[in-house]
């Protein structure tokens, strides 16, 4: 059996496109399986450095697959792709 595909996003606490990036996420995970964690870089110099002005940034397998916004349709595709 195939292991579920790990989504992460890394966010920013008090950010908008953040709390609708999460939504998507979290709408989609009803439908497909996956593992989601949420990073919050807020203090983390690195994370901050890497991320900050593109958060949310959401990561599938460990490769970039969005950043400031997420469309539910390719979330899912990028998802499933990765599951395969």
């Amino acid at each position: 059996m195939t292991s579920p595909a790990e989504v992460v996003m890394y966010s920013r606490r008090r950010c908008g496109l953040c709390d609708e990036a999460r939504a998507v996420v979290l709408a989609l995970a009803g439908r497909v399986l996956f593992t989601f964690e949420e990073v919050f870089i807020d203090g983390d110099d690195r994370l901050e450095r890497d991320y900050g002005l593109r958060v949310p940034v959401i990561t599938v397998d460990g490769e970039e697959a969005f950043e400031i916004s997420v469309h539910s349709a390719r979330l899912r595709e990028v998802v499933l792709a990765a599951r395969s």
